[in-house]
C-alpha cells in the first residue's frame, strides 16, 4: 500500500480532479438549464431539448478530461466501476484500483460541494438538487435495467475501440458521445450515472438515497458483463490497457500491454 501511494499519488490526484471537474460541470449546466429562475430554462421551455444540451455539455466535458494531460496519464477511469473492471481484466494493481476508487470517491463529492459553494440556493432548488441522480417514473427495477444496459453498453465500446490500433485514439469521443446521448434519452428513466463516485456525489449534499443502491450496483455489474462477453470474444491478450488514451509521452502505470 505505501509504495503504491509514493509512487502513484499523481495519478491519484488526477482521477480525483478528473471527477471534481465533471461535477462542477454536471452542477453547473444543470442549474443553468434546470433552475427555474434561470433565463436558460425559461427560454428552452422543452425538457427534451433542454437534455440534449446538458448531454452535449457533459460529453464535451468528458472528452476534455480524457483527452488532457492529466487524463492521459491516468487513465481518465473517472469511475469506480470502470476501475473495477480493468482490475477484473488483470490491467490494475489491487492497490492501484483502491486508491483509483477512494480518490474518485473524494474528487466528485469536492467538485460538487465547491460548485455548490458558488452558486448557492440555485443548485439546493428541488428541481436541480445537486444534479442528484434518482429513478425515474417508472421506478426503481426501470432505473435498475436501464443503469445495467447504458453501463454494458459503454463499456463494451470503450473495450472494443481502445484495443484496435486505428481506433484506440478515438475511445475518447466515443465515450462522450455516449454519454451525451444517454444523456439526452436514458435520463428520465435512472437520471443517467454509470457511476458510483458520481451518484454518491450529488446524493450526500443532497441528502437523497432514493434507489442508491441501484448506482452501486448495476454499472459495475453491466460493466463487469460487458468484460466477460469481451474476454469471449478476444480472450485476455485482446485487452492492452487500462487507459482511455495511451498514444501520448505521459507514465502508465498499469500492466499494459504497450510496455512490452
Amino acid at each position: 500500500m505505501r509504495e503504491a501511494l509514493k509512487q502513484h499519488w499523481p495519478e491519484y490526484l488526477m482521477e480525483a480532479a478528473g471527477l471534481g471537474i465533471f461535477m462542477v460541470s454536471a452542477g453547473v449546466f444543470a442549474t443553468i438549464l434546470e433552475y427555474p429562475a434561470s433565463p436558460v430554462h425559461q427560454a428552452i421551455p422543452d425538457p427534451f431539448l433542454r437534455r440534449l444540451l446538458i448531454g452535449i455539455a457533459m460529453g464535451l466535458t468528458a472528452i476534455g478530461i480524457i483527452y488532457s494531460p492529466w487524463g492521459k496519464q491516468s487513465g481518465a477511469h473517472l469511475n469506480p466501476a470502470v476501475t473495477l473492471t480493468f482490475f477484473r481484466l488483470g490491467k490494475i494493481e489491487p492497490w492501484d484500483a483502491g486508491f483509483y476508487a477512494l480518490a474518485q470517491c473524494v474528487g466528485g463529492l469536492a467538485g460538487l460541494l465547491l460548485v455548490a459553494a458558488v452558486l448557492g440556493n440555485p443548485i439546493d432548488d428541488p428541481a436541480v438538487n445537486y444534479a442528484v441522480t434518482v429513478p425515474g417514473s417508472e421506478g426503481q427495477s426501470t432505473a435498475f435495467l436501464a443503469e445495467l444496459f447504458i453501463s454494458f453498453g459503454l463499456m463494451l465500446v470503450v473495450l472494443v475501440v481502445s484495443n484496435r490500433q486505428s481506433l484506440a485514439p478515438w475511445t475518447g469521443l466515443f465515450a462522450g458521445l455516449l454519454v451525451a446521448t444517454y444523456i439526452t434519452l436514458e435520463a428520465p428513466l435512472s437520471g443517467m450515472s454509470m457511476n458510483p463516485a458520481r451518484t454518491f456525489a450529488s446524493a450526500l449534499p443532497a441528502w437523497l438515497w432514493s434507489g442508491f443502491w441501484i448506482y452501486v450496483t448495476a454499472p459495475p455489474l453491466g460493466m463487469l458483463l460487458a468484460a466477460e462477453l469481451y474476454l469471449w470474444m478476444k480472450g485476455k491478450g485482446g485487452v492492452i490497457c487500462a487507459k482511455l488514451h495511451h498514444h501520448n509521452d505521459k507514465r502508465c502505470i498499469f500492466r499494459c500491454g504497450y510496455m512490452v
